[in-house]
Order: structure tokens, then C-alpha cells, then sequence
């Protein structure tokens, strides 16, 4: 009686949860996987690592760093997306993602840090722009201590010798 008269729906793949702020047809820079780059590296638009890096990496933008990529130095990113290797502190200015197959070795600074189960992380987070409350300020002192002075009058230790 009815008949679906278009096209089939094709299933499409689930889109992640607050991906970063860019998309791939933007990517300024490309490291390829066989290629090899010693030394610093700086770039203002969106940065693709497929290969390894030997420097410290610097973009206004996204840092991606893909499944078997590494990065031996640094990097200071916008935001990252990290599912290779890093050896070196990175600092996000906004958010920085590790997926399962990610791996930092290095101190943490970003403003939002999403982990996914299997990531390995080895260093300090800081988390910036988070104000914290100082707790021990907040604390009471709960217990006190007071000194009694006890006098020992010269007549008493006569009389105990």
C-alpha cells in the first residue's frame, strides 16, 4: 500500500562529542608518515602529523598527531588531538584529546582534557583558567597544643635526694 519512494538511508557513522573546532579540509600542514622533520616547527594554520617530528611543534590552531605519528620535543597547540606518541610537555590553549591509542609522556596544560579509556598519560595536568579554592585556609585547627611550665622549687629537691 505505501512504498518508500526514496533514496535508502545510508547509515552514517556516529559523530564524536565536541570534536575540535576545525575540519580536515582545513589543515594548512601535512607531516607525512615517511617523513622525517629535525627541528623546530612552527605554523599558524592547522597542523596533520602522520610521521615523526624531532622539535618543538607550534600552531594558533589544531595539532593533530595520528595513530603511530610521534613528536619528540614540545608543542604548544590552540587545541590538540593526540592519538600517537608524544614525548614532551604540551600545552593546549584550549582543549586537548587523547584518544585509546594516544600517549604522552611529558607534562599537561590545557583549559579542557578529554581522556579516552586506554590513553596513557605520564606527567602533571594542569588544568588552567580553573580557579581553586584554597582548602587548608578553610580549615580549623582542631586540635591545640598549650606548654605548662612546671617550677621545681629548690626545697623539693632536697628533700627527694
Amino acid at each position: 500500500m505505501f512504498k518508500n519512494t526514496s533514496e535508502p538511508q545510508r547509515p552514517q557513522a556516529p559523530q564524536p562529542v565536541n570534536t575540535p573546532r576545525t575540519h580536515h579540509d582545513e589543515i594548512e600542514t601535512v607531516v607525512g608518515p615517511s617523513v622525517v622533520v629535525e627541528g623546530d616547527f612552527s605554523s599558524e594554520g592547522n597542523i596533520l602529523v602522520k610521521g615523526t617530528v624531532s622539535g618543538n611543534v607550534q600552531t594558533g590552531k589544531l595539532l593533530t598527531v595520528e595513530e603511530g605519528a610521534k613528536i619528540l620535543a614540545n608543542i604548544k597547540a590552540g587545541d590538540a588531538l593526540v592519538s600517537g606518541e608524544i614525548k614532551g610537555n604540551v600545552r593546549a590553549e584550549d582543549k586537548l584529546h587523547v584518544t585509546e591509542s594516544g600517549r604522552i609522556l611529558g607534562d599537561i596544560y590545557c583549559r579542557v582534557l578529554e581522556v579516552e579509556s586506554g590513553a596513557i598519560i605520564h606527567g602533571k595536568v594542569t588544568m588552567t583558567d580553573i580557579e581553586i579554592e584554597d582548602i587548608r585556609a578553610d580549615r580549623k585547627r582542631t586540635t591545640s597544643r598549650t606548654r605548662s611550665k612546671v617550677e621545681i622549687l629548690p626545697e623539693e629537691t632536697e628533700e627527694a635526694l
